[in-house]
């Protein structure tokens, strides 16, 4: 690759006998949007942290281009706690740069006190203020340790955005599957304690990794399944085919009976199984629960709530930081208490919490002994059982870091024995808050396969969208000021079925409102709007032959760098090209 932004050449780390990698190559070109896949304790956050200058290098070269400005966001930042959110924010920027965007950016994290001092805000809020910081530096190269932790879903997708839309080159390390999609053009994998390159999106990956692993004879099996079933569920997305869903009058019905569908069918299913749950599950009897806040009006999260969960049902809760998703648990689970109404809960049900902040160890522990404290085995139902070391290895945890002791874990390994702790004391209701934070997609696949067939009742409160689309019957959406929507599907869904239908015809059918008989036959298109319909059909479907031209010949490793620099910046600016015009479309087909 001719004069590129970043060229690594036979690096290699160790930390004492413990090789991480060995001889790894890759160079990123200018406006390559780059994204780095590997399992937790590989070394990932290590190597950003070298290429950084923070860590030392054993043996190889990292050399950038000269004229490079380089903005790095670490996955834990420590900042002075004396210090405001705009001081820290402009301390790096020069006299012009200061009255950047720094007010517009920081409104989009969710950072409105721009005087408040860092020590008061919470670990999410920090790391937000640290995203903000480094995008306000303006740099020509972009490397993000796991950008979208602590974003709602509203964030991700304004960031998804700012990212796709600009020229930037970045290399990122995050376990948004969809981010990984939408925004980036090249895919390193390090593994095997070397580096694989694959020129594509998260899809393209996923299809080229397999390969891989097919052509390998000494292959795990479970892991060479867990990434076909992956592929095949990729494939199947709205955004892998030529269209977005064509939903009509009745798409929320259709919706609606499917979830139904998938819920009774589960039950037949798993009726048999060992781990009993009985018919009453929980009934949220007109729950109401509000926050006091200084000089203002009291923070709504329910008002006069209703809900009776059913048994084997698996519920997402998304919205919005601060909508009140994780207060709604914590009183399901009798730790904060309502204002009003009841939660009454079924005597069989036997809750497992994953929390956000639950990470308690004996740091002198092995990691085999803290799963053994808990239980020798697990049931799995249908006469199956794993004893704790096979458990362990099954969230793929090898012999050896089983006989580890607990301090030699990296922080997303430790999160990954805190879950194996939950799931072992064999709950047959999981409540899981946030779950991805910090777990490497190896481990979000093997969750995700065990919770599609867990014997029991789940809630998911996440902003990872991928697996919530994967796991979840349905959704409640928390809009906040006390308003919870009920949605039968999934997140991708409940996006497309947000976007496809005017606000307020979708708030008049959720509310029932009564048939205005005068208005019922809809508009019919106009001779301007018909042409304007053939037009975009033609201009998708260019747009759609050009897209596919370009991913191919990222791929096929025979373009030039300039080339491959230019199509890197064409990409996300024809996928927005095309979500306009699909967009237009849709509401133009909805006219007779």
């Amino acid at each position: 690759m001719a004069n590129p932004i970043l060229d690594v050449q036979n690096l290699t780390k160790s930390f004492g006998e413990r090789v991480l990698f060995r001889n790894i190559n890759f160079s990123i070109a200018e406006g390559q949007h780059v994204g780095l896949i590997a399992q937790n304790g590989t070394g990932k956050s290590t190597l950003l942290s070298m290429l950084m200058g923070i860590e030392g290098v054993d043996e190889g070269s990292i050399i950038y281009r000269n004229d490079i400005k380089t903005g790095f966001l670490c996955q834990t930042p420590v900042f002075d706690p004396q210090k405001s959110v705009i001081d820290t924010c402009t301390e790096h920027q020069t006299e012009h740069e200061h009255h950047l965007n720094a007010k517009q950016i920081l409104t989009q994290l969710k950072i409105r006190d721009l005087n408040q001092p860092m020590g008061q805000l919470s670990g999410g809020q920090q790391k937000r203020v640290a995203l903000a910081a480094v995008l306000m530096t303006d740099p020509d190269f972009l490397i993000l340790d796991e950008p979208t932790n602590h974003l709602d879903l509203e964030m991700i997708e304004w960031l998804e955005g700012f990212l796709a839309r600009g020229n930037k080159t970045i290399l990122m390390v995050t376990h948004d599957r969809f981010f990984l999609d939408r925004i980036c053009t090249v895919i390193l994998e390090l593994d095997e304690k070397t580096m694989f390159t694959y020129r594509g999106n998260y899809s393209y990956y996923l299809e080229k990794r397999q390969e891989r692993i097919d052509n390998q004879r000494a292959v795990i099996q479970t892991a060479n399944n867990l990434y076909r079933r992956e592929l095949e569920w990729m494939r199947r997305q709205p955004q892998a085919r030529g269209h977005k869903a064509r939903y009509r009058e009745e798409a929320f019905y259709e919706l609606e009976q499917v979830a139904k569908r998938r819920i009774e069918d589960r039950q037949i299913r798993l009726k048999a199984s060992k781990v009993y749950i009985g018919s009453k599950i929980f009934e949220c009897q007109y729950i109401s629960k509000a926050w006091e806040r200084e000089n203002d009006e009291p923070l709504v999260i329910l008002k006069d709530f209703y809900y009776n969960f059913a048994r084997f049902e698996k519920m997402g809760i998304v919205g919005n930081n601060g909508a009140g998703k994780s207060t709604f648990i914590k009183m399901l689970l009798g730790l904060e208490r309502p204002d009003e109404g009841r939660f009454d809960i079924g005597e069989t049900v036997r809750f497992g919490y994953f929390s956000q902040d639950g990470l308690k160890f004996r740091e002198d522990q092995k990691v085999i002994d803290v799963v053994r404290e808990i239980a020798d085995y697990i049931d799995l139902g249908n006469g199956k059982h794993l004893t704790a070391g096979q458990f362990l290895q099954y969230f793929l945890f090898t012999p050896e870091q089983q006989h580890n002791y607990v301090y030699k874990l990296s922080g997303g390994e430790k999160r990954k024995l805190y879950l194996c702790t939950v799931l072992m004391r064999n709950p047959n209701f999981l409540v899981l808050d946030e779950p991805t934070n910090d777990l490497d997609i190896k481990t979000l696949q093997v969750l995700e396969e065990y919770l599609q067939d867990f014997a029991g009742c789940v809630i998911v409160v996440s902003h990872d969208r991928y697996f919530t689309d994967k796991v979840v019957d349905h959704l409640l959406v928390f809009h906040g000021n006390g308003e919870v929507q009920d949605f039968p599907g999934n997140y991708t869904q409940y996006r497309e079925y947000q976007q496809l239908k005017p606000k307020a015809e979708v708030e008049s059918k959720e509310k029932t409102v009564k048939k205005d008989y005068h208005n019922e036959t809809r508009r019919r298109m106009s001779f301007k709007e018909k042409r304007e319909f053939e037009m975009l059909e033609k201009e998708i479907e260019a747009l759609n032959s050009e897209k596919e031209k370009i991913e191919t010949a990222l791929s096929s490793g025979t373009i030039s760098v300039d080339e491959i620099t230019e199509m890197s910046k064409r990409l996300p600016i024809l996928n927005e090209e095309l979500d306009e015009k699909e967009m237009r479309w849709l509401e133009l087909s909805e006219l007779c």
